[in-house]
């Protein structure tokens, strides 16, 4: 039997999960629904409390995840027990879950997409000039090891555009980036998101390509960027992020 206590906190109402998730476990798609038809369209699963992750209960799991992905909603994981991690391993679905290893990095990460997701909604990059241009720059995930090259065509203070390929990671991925602005930074390290990718039909000058929001960077490191776009740009050059 799979018992479910919910919270909220920040927007993020929180699956406190203890049990068994197995044929039984109905209940969780049936709140997990009911939870979008509440008008949350973020879920924490804190599966610190749950014994046993069978067969069954991989069904359950993928129809509640794709049920976000219907609802255009964000679910993620946090506190899996080594023997339930096997058990999505077995199933390749530990590539596919956002699954945390403590609660505050998790919750930390929802409003990081809701960042991204306002800037896409309501274009605020445009408020920020872009440079375009052919530099050499370096990127990976977080989790491994070796970094592939790619090209940035364009920059600004929010993101960049690239062009690689070496490797393209989904939406939502979230990337080491390396790179050198000459004149005005030595190489640096920054996280970035990727927020859209290239679409081949439309940009096939540029596929594969991905646009990458910057993560977490600092206000310094920011005015450096914008004094390397201010600096680069062609004269009577009005040419904004769009």
């Amino acid at each position: 039997m799979l018992e479910i206590t919910i919270r909220e906190y920040n927007s993020v109402a929180i699956f406190e999960l203890s049990g068994t998730l197995d044929v039984n476990a109905s209940n969780f798609i049936e709140k997990i629904g009911r939870c979008f038809e509440s008008g949350y369209n973020d879920i924490l699963c804190d599966f610190e409390g749950v014994s046993l992750l069978d067969y069954s209960g991989l069904s359950v799991l993928t129809i509640a995840y794709r049920n976000a992905l219907n609802h255009k909603a964000r679910i993620k994981f946090v506190n899996m027990p080594a023997h339930i991690q096997k058990v999505l391993s077995f199933a390749c679905l530990d590539r596919v879950l956002e699954i945390y290893s403590d609660k505050d990095t998790a919750l930390k990460s929802f409003q990081e997409d809701r960042s991204i997701a306002e800037v896409q909604k309501m274009h605020l990059r445009r408020r920020f000039k872009r440079l375009d241009l052919d530099i050499l720059f370096y990127y990976k995930s977080l989790s491994e090891k070796e970094f592939y090259s790619g090209k940035v065509l364009n920059i600004s203070a929010v993101g960049m555009l690239v062009f690689s390929e070496n490797r393209v990671y989904p939406i939502g991925e979230t990337l080491n980036i390396q790179i050198t602005l000459s004149g005005i930074l030595s190489s640096i390290e920054l996280e970035a998101k990727v927020v859209w990718l290239v679409e081949k039909d439309i940009q096939p000058q540029i596929y594969p390509g991905m646009g990458l929001a910057f993560c977490n960077i600092d206000s310094l490191t920011q005015e450096k960027i914008v004094e390397f776009v201010e600096r680069n740009l062609p004269l009577n050059s009005s040419t904004e992020c769009s």
